[in-house]
């Protein structure tokens, strides 16, 4: 098992690793900074670098392969035992971190009101989108659940994660917000609590306070079926 050192520090940037597997440009290391694919959240790229003779690969995505977090290099090289620096586009992984802290705030505001839950979503540096189990919806009704959003963002609400055994996270009103069941062999969940107005599983990288995130705005919203909206937003810098 990869010790996966994003879910305690989001904001570790590096860290120092040995490689325990080799698939070809896939990279298996006993510990990693780098977020594995999920959740809507992108896996993170970066870089590993050889202690010795400082050869670099670049990290070009990591998920998770047969449930064993995967680093995709840009070349072969690395072989089992390496000792290895690895660094995160801390950039982007920031960035990321800012619009899934924003992401959960606005789902947590339209669950209150609307009772929704959400049915998929996808987070990216440039804007994000949310799917909801709504039926009738309008722009200026979600116009107005984003600016409730950015007046939470305003209160600079600390944000903290814990991790608690599955069925008590599962007893926890409102922890739930996605209509995929979680996978059944998990038995410790992670809780993401955002001051008084989100406490959620989730197992993605988000900022310290909500004054990181700035402002986000609406950009669209697409009909995806009968009872499906999604809902297209931006920071706004």
């Amino acid at each position: 098992m990869t010790k996966t050192i994003y879910l305690y520090d989001s904001y570790a940037k590096d860290c120092d690793a040995i490689v325990q597997l080799i698939d070809g440009k896939f990279i298996i290391l006993d510990q990693t900074v780098f977020f594995a694919r999920g959740g809507g959240q992108p896996g993170d790229t970066g870089k590993i670098v050889r202690v010795g003779d400082n050869v670099e690969f670049t990290v070009l995505s990591v998920g998770k392969k047969d449930g064993v977090i995967a680093h995709e290099a840009d070349k072969d090289g690395l072989a089992i035992g390496d000792k290895v620096k690895c660094s995160i586009n801390w950039d982007r992984r920031y960035r990321l971190m800012r619009i899934h802290t924003a992401t959960h705030i606005l789902a947590a505001i339209m669950h209150k009101e609307e009772g929704v839950l959400i049915s998929g979503n996808e987070l990216g540096e440039d804007k994000a989108r949310v799917d909801f189990n709504l039926v009738d919806v309008t722009k200026e009704k979600i116009e107005a659940y984003i600016v409730k959003t950015n007046d939470a963002l305003k209160r600079n609400l600390d944000i903290k994660t814990y991790f608690l055994p599955r069925a008590e996270a599962l007893a926890l009103p409102g922890a739930v917000k996605l209509l995929a069941a979680l996978p059944p062999n998990i038995t410790e969940l992670r809780i993401v609590e955002i001051g008084d107005v989100d406490r959620q599983i989730d197992g993605g990288t988000h900022v310290k306070n909500t004054s990181e995130v700035g402002e986000i705005e609406l950009i669209r919203i697409d009909n995806k079926g009968a009872s499906n909206r999604r809902v297209y937003f931006k920071l706004k810098d």
